[in-house]
């Protein structure tokens, strides 16, 4: 019989039992379900609902049933409601009488809403800890190339001479942000709503302070109708999985086209790639592309979660049910993609060679030929114009920037001199842009040391 039995009689229908039912997903928070139990039953023992006795009993046999569903030892029955129910009936037909105790002053309502809060401040852990790696990874590659010239872009096209150690710490300042916003979300994530009951709190002395201690958490909710109907702390977690799908995407984009034939610079592991079943000369970037194609799938569940929350009257209504299954699947999705990238990063070969090679034929030094020109007291715009129109030349005559005679530069203007070969070679184009956040190596050398030292202030 349902622990809810008494207002209605008989058997609910088979059917709204296994649309109600949310044991096969919500049972991954028994640690979480079980910690909260054992902070109420302690806070219910210091008010005096339980003896001394009572409390040691019913937090002795919490952890107990805790260790028995690690191990294996006890199974979650699947046919029950929920991980509450179970673990309430599993300490009732332990403790008998006493196991019913436990849930005076508390409603699953207010109970979900703390497990939920606890099982994703723990995750957050986990998380941190995958992106810290991956942001440590992103570190040790780019400190071996602190001189590997190649082609920054915009709108696809090759833009300025950049460092390959420069381009991957923009991603490490991406995931550094994405750390960040994990961090902050706690102001709002660690808030206690145990004590708000069913939505109108309860009659009980309660201790909701005590509980929030006994459980680290910043503070405790507000507003006992807010506390069991607010779910804004789960989109906000789902829109920071969202951002962090976002660059894991815009950075497999990255390594999909530079594995590309047409570019060349990476070569992955054969471990992370993939062949053909028809055409074997392929070698494909399936680990790049899936990671991009999930990110879909973790926006998906971010607008389930919107959208299931538009339209709820206060307070809790059973549609928020749903809130876990999505979360659930982004958490999990984002989780398994970090863990691979690290790894496939760390095992990629990057051609420097290529790299090097595109950056001397894409006319990445123009501006700094037309710098050069500024340096020699023309007006920027005038020596933009030159300098176009020697690209121009170049383009129709086979050269690059680099290789265009001399004589060429002077009848396009007198102030060339010799000295312009100095000025638009691309290492010193990339040490001459020294300026803090540049792509100089003195430059992307202090990026690496700053974040790594902001990686271990996190």
């Amino acid at each position: 019989m349902a622990l809810w039995a008494g207002r209605l009689s008989g058997n609910i229908d088979e059917r709204l039992n296994a649309l109600n039912a949310s044991i096969g997903y919500d049972s991954r928070m028994f640690a979480e379900d079980i910690e909260g139990s054992v902070a109420h039953a302690n806070m219910l023992g210091k008010i005096g609902i339980l003896t001394s006795e009572e409390t040691k009993a019913l937090t002795a046999e919490l952890a107990k049933i805790s260790e028995e569903i690690s191990s294996g030892a006890l199974s979650i029955d699947q046919s029950a409601e929920d991980i509450h129910m179970f673990i309430e009936a599993e300490l009732t037909k332990r403790l008998g009488t006493l196991g019913k105790k436990l849930h005076t002053a508390r409603s699953r309502n207010d109970q979900v809403a703390l497990d939920i809060r606890l099982y994703l401040n723990h995750q957050s852990i986990e998380l941190n800890d995958l992106l810290k790696q991956l942001v440590s990874t992103i570190c040790d590659i780019a400190s071996k190339h602190l001189e590997s010239v190649m082609p920054g872009y915009t709108h696809l096209q090759r833009a300025q001479p950049v460092t390959l150690a420069h381009y991957l710490m923009a991603y490490a300042q991406m995931f550094l942000r994405d750390i960040s916003r994990l961090v902050d979300s706690k102001k709002r994530l660690c808030i206690m709503p145990l004590g708000s009951g069913a939505l109108a709190g309860t009659t009980y002395p309660l201790d909701r302070q005590f509980v929030c201690d006994q459980l680290g958490f910043n503070a405790i909710t507000a507003n006992s109708i807010d506390g069991v109907s607010d779910r804004d702390f789960v989109l906000e977690f789902a829109n920071i999985l969202s951002i962090i799908m976002m660059h894991l995407s815009r950075f497999s984009e990255e390594i999909i086209l530079w594995s590309s034939w047409e570019y060349q610079f990476i070569s992955l592991s054969d471990q992370f790639s993939t062949g053909s079943s028809i055409m074997p000369q392929k070698k494909n970037p399936d680990l790049a592309e899936l990671v991009r194609g999930k990110t879909a799938r973790v926006y998906g569940d971010q607008f389930t979660l919107l959208t299931m929350m538009k339209g709820l009257p206060l307070a809790y209504n059973k549609d928020m049910q749903e809130d876990k299954e999505a979360i659930f699947d982004a958490l999990d999705t984002v989780k398994q993609c970090l863990a691979v990238f690290s790894p496939m990063l760390s095992s990629a070969v990057f051609h420097t060679d290529k790299m090097k090679k595109a950056a001397q034929e894409g006319f990445i030094n123009a501006t700094d030929c037309a710098d050069y020109l500024v340096k020699k007291g023309l007006a920027f715009r005038d020596a933009y114009k030159i300098t176009g129109q020697l690209v121009n030349t170049c383009i129709k005559e086979g050269y690059t920037l680099d290789s265009l005679p001399l004589a060429l530069y002077q009848k396009a203007c007198s102030a060339f001199s010799e000295d312009i070969y100095q000025a638009i070679d691309l290492i010193h184009c990339v040490n001459m842009r020294s300026v803090e956040g540049g792509p100089s190596p003195k430059c992307v050398f202090k990026q690496i040391a700053d974040v790594r030292h902001t990686l271990q202030s996190l």
